[in-house]
Parts: structure tokens; sequence; C-alpha cells
């Protein structure tokens, strides 16, 4: 069976196609929704993981695995291990997925 070459995507309220296989910070920055709150869309570390700008929390969906620097970003916080959150640079997305963008410049919003 043939793998789709796009996969759907959730963001909110907001249905998006994105290449099976993409980078989700790079698809969503290519689609022209950017994984950032605020000043963050300037100040962040343009996809090496290691600022945690670009979190995201997953509701549902298929993806790659936590990176090592993703892993270790989100043990410091405002961000928490044990969260929900992933970072959008490092994930490559797989399969169908729901994501929210929280609030805060990190996007880490209100953990509980």
């Amino acid at each position: 069976m043939e793998r789709p070459s796009t996969v759907e995507v959730w963001w909110g309220d907001l249905r998006l196609e994105l290449p099976q296989g993409a980078n989700l910070r790079t698809a969503l920055l290519e689609a022209g929704v950017p994984p950032y709150n605020g000043r963050a869309a300037l100040l962040n570390c343009r996809g090496l993981g290691s600022c945690g700008t670009c979190a995201v929390r997953i509701i549902e969906g298929s993806m790659s695995a936590p990176s090592g620097i993703e892993r270790w970003r989100l043990r410091f916080p405002p961000h928490r291990a044990n969260s929900a959150h992933r970072l959008a640079c490092q994930i490559s997305v797989d399969g169908p997925l729901k994501l929210i963008k929280d609030w805060g410049f990190w996007g880490q919003g209100e953990q509980e």
C-alpha cells in the first residue's frame, strides 16, 4: 500500500495538508502559520531545538519520536518533560496530527 504524499494536520481549528515526512516547523512556516507567539517569531533558534519557543501541545497523532536535544530542552522551565508539549522543529510529520499552540513566549500555556 502506498503512503499518502500529504498528511492532515489540525492547528487548532485550522486544517492543513502538510507533506508526509516534513519537518513540522518548516511546513507550518511555509503554510504561513508560524509556530511562535509574539516576539518568539524573531527570537528563536531557527529550528535547532535549543530555545523551546516552537513548543506545541499534541492532542493526538502520529509523529517522530522525540530527539535527544528535544528531550533535553523540554526538561527546563518553563517546559516540563512529562507534558504533552513537543518542539515543532524536532517533529517529522508521519501521520494525521491535532495540535494546539498554547499562549506564552515558549508556547507552554497553562500546566494543569
